[in-house]
C-alpha cells in the first residue's frame, strides 16, 4: 500500500500519469503509473504492460521491477493475479472498455522509482564520456537479452522508455514502458522457466502490428512482418545515437531527443524507413569526423542497423559480442 500522502506528479503521456510515492511497508519511494481504461487501446496498452511484466519469473538488474498492480473500479481496488488472461480481472477489464460504461477504471502499477530521469536527459545534460557509454551499452544488450529469453519482445526500445536509476551510486539503466511489447506465448517450457534456445525461437515468431515510435523502427516493422529483430535494430540507433550525440527535436513535444537519422534535403528520414525505400543504401557509421567510435563498435552498429533482419546477431549474440567490443576499446 502507499502513503496517502499528496504525491508528487513525476511524469505524462498520452495514456497515462506517473506518481513518486512511499510504501508504507518499506519506507521505499516507488513510481506509481495510473492508467485509465475508457477505450479499448487503452485497455490493450495496460494489459500489455501487465502482461508482460507479470510474465517474468526473476528480476534483470537493468528492466523495471512491477511491485504490485491494482485495479481500480467504482472506489473499489482489487490487486490483480499473475494469472491467465481469463482472469475474471481481465474479464472485467476488457468488458468495461467494450461496453463503454461510463464506469471510473484504473489500473494502477506500482514500480521501482528511478531517479535518474531518462536516457535523454542523462546523457544530454553531462559532458560526453566514452566509459559510460561502453557502461550503457552493457546494460542495455544485457536487459534485452534477459527480456528476449523470457519471450517478450519489447516494440518500442527509445531513451524515453529507458530509465536511470542512481541509488547506488553508480547510474543504472532500466527497460521501462512495455505498453506495446509482446509476450510470444509457448516459448517458454510447461513450468515456466527459461527455455534454453528461447532467444532463437522468439526471433521464428512473426508480428504484424507495425507500432513503435518512427526514429527507432526497423524496415520490417514499417511493412508489418517482423520478429524481435526489430528490437536490434532500434539498439543499435539508441546507443549510435548514444556515441555520437545525435539529436533531433521531436515535433510533438519539442524535446531534443537521442535518434539518428538520415537527411534527405531539408527532411530528416527514419534511418529505417530510408532502408525501406532504398535497402542498398549504406550508412556513414560513424557521421561525425571527430568520433570516439572504435573500429569494433563500427562494425557491431553496421550489423545491428542491417536492413535483412537474419543479417542482424540475435539478442544472446549481441550480449555476448557487446562485452567483447566494450571491454576491447
Amino acid at each position: 500500500s502507499i502513503s496517502s500522502q499528496t504525491i508528487p506528479e513525476v511524469g505524462r503521456g498520452s495514456y497515462g500519469v506517473v506518481y513518486e510515492a512511499v510504501a508504507r511497508k518499506t519506507g521505499a519511494r516507488v513510481a506509481v503509473k495510473r492508467l485509465q481504461c475508457d477505450a479499448p487501446e487503452k485497455v490493450e496498452l495496460a494489459l500489455a504492460e501487465f502482461w508482460a511484466l507479470t510474465s517474468l519469473e526473476n528480476r534483470h538488474q537493468n528492466v523495471v521491477q512491477l511491485e504490485e498492480c491494482v485495479l481500480q473500479r467504482n472506489g473499489l481496488a482489487q490487486k490483480m493475479s499473475h494469472g491467465n488472461k481469463k482472469s475474471k480481472q481481465y474479464l472485467r477489464l476488457v468488458e468495461t472498455s467494450l461496453k463503454g460504461t461510463h464506469e471510473p477504471c484504473y489500473l494502477w502499477f506500482v514500480m521501482e522509482f528511478c531517479d535518474g530521469g531518462d536516457l535523454n536527459q542523462y546523457i544530454l545534460s553531462r559532458r560526453p564520456d566514452p566509459q559510460t557509454n561502453r557502461n550503457f551499452m552493457r546494460q542495455l544488450t544485457s536487459a534485452v537479452a534477459f527480456l528476449h529469453r523470457n519471450s517478450i519482445v519489447h516494440r518500442d526500445l527509445k531513451p524515453d522508455n529507458i530509465l536511470i536509476s542512481q541509488k547506488s551510486g553508480f547510474p543504472i539503466l532500466k527497460v521501462a514502458d512495455f505498453g506495446l511489447s509482446k509476450v510470444c506465448a509457448g516459448l517458454t517450457s510447461r513450468n515456466g522457466e527459461e527455455h534454453p534456445n528461447s532467444s532463437v525461437n522468439i526471433n521464428k515468431f512473426w508480428l504484424s502490428s507495425a507500432c513503435g515510435s518512427d526514429f527507432y523502427m526497423a524496415p520490417e516493422v514499417w511493412e508489418g512482418h517482423y520478429t524481435a529483430k526489430a528490437d536490434i535494430f532500434a539498439l543499435g540507433i539508441i546507443i549510435w545515437a548514444m556515441i555520437e550525440r545525435i539529436t533531433f527535436i521531436d515535433a510533438e513535444s519539442k524535446r531534443e531527443l537521442l535518434g539518428t537519422y538520415v537527411r534527405q534535403g531539408s527532411e530528416i528520414v527514419p534511418v529505417g524507413e530510408a532502408l525501406l525505400e532504398n535497402p542498398k543504401m549504406v550508412l556513414h557509421i560513424p557521421q561525425k569526423a571527430r568520433s570516439s567510435m572504435s573500429e569494433e563498435e563500427k562494425k557491431l552498429l553496421h550489423e545491428m542497423l542491417a536492413v535483412n533482419p537474419q543479417d542482424r546477431p540475435d539478442a544472446l549474440q549481441l550480449e555476448v559480442r557487446m562485452d567483447q567490443v566494450t571491454c576491447a576499446v
